[in-house]
């Protein structure tokens, strides 16, 4: 009788011991993934909270590139204009061999204030939304061949159609900063954009043939970090290469949401 006791006695303890066991597993896991999910729940409000100061800071770079656009399109270019009238007028008041020297002072004016409106395109991006992804980079890269800055190729492949006109504007700033590196440190001679549409993407890739940087002794620069942030705040993938020798190359791919 006394063993049978003991037996059930220790039966008793054993289905306690392991009450406990399975409860503190219970627990533990239920704590785990409390855990989990306040870490996960703060990193998403920081990565929320690092959005909302890129966007604002993007925001404020448009407008401060609004507002150059717009000085140089009214008050620049005014002054322009105001000058090649009056070397107009002043061309009807001299003689003919000093006319000739003052129509080539005439030109480089006009090509100055056409260099201008230009320039202001790019700048603004109300302009951007009305000529569009393509007409904008054409426009740049147009400049960069009048300025003989480089030879520029662009190439279009798919059926083009129109996607959100604020991350246009977002994805043209990527491209424009790659412009932007070349022009100050690639010493390159050539510039290739091609737009490829598919129907649920749009992959745009950039390439330059200068010195290019070894990717594996060099960091990213400040330049492609915000290539690479900018691209983000429109769900878009961003890769980039380089060697020594090779250039440099960005590659992007667009998920089309809604087209419009």
């Amino acid at each position: 009788m006394l063993e049978k006791e003991q037996i059930l006695l220790i039966i008793y303890f054993t289905i306690i011991i392991l009450f406990f066991i399975i409860f503190g597993i219970i627990f533990f896991i239920a704590f785990q993934r409390r855990k989990n999910k306040l870490l996960l729940e703060k990193l998403k409000a920081e990565q929320r909270f690092e959005d909302e100061i890129f966007k604002s800071r993007i925001e404020i770079q448009e407008q401060a590139l609004k507002n150059v656009s717009w000085e140089l399109h009214d008050n620049i270019g005014q002054l322009l204009s105001t000058a090649v009238m009056q070397i107009n007028i002043m061309g009807t008041t001299i003689d003919e061999a000093t006319s000739e020297s003052l129509q080539d002072v005439r030109k480089l004016v006009g090509d100055s204030l056409q260099e201008i409106r230009n320039l202001s395109k790019t700048l603004n991006n109300e302009v951007i939304h009305n000529i569009g992804l393509e007409k904008s980079i054409r426009v740049e890269l147009d400049r960069f061949e009048k300025l003989r800055f480089l030879k520029t190729k662009l190439t279009i492949t798919g059926d083009e159609f129109d996607i959100n006109p604020k991350d246009e504007i977002i994805l043209y700033r990527v491209i424009q900063e790659f412009f932007s590196n070349t022009i100050k440190h690639a010493e390159a001679s050539n510039l290739h954009v091609a737009l490829e549409y598919d129907p649920d993407k749009l992959n745009i890739k950039v390439q330059d043939d200068g010195v290019g940087f070894d990717m594996k002794a060099v960091q990213a620069n400040s330049g492609l970090l915000n290539m690479k942030s900018r691209a983000a705040l429109v769900k878009a993938k961003f890769n980039y290469k380089s060697a020594p020798g090779k250039g440099v190359s960005i590659a992007l791919s667009y998920p089309i949401k809604d087209k419009v």
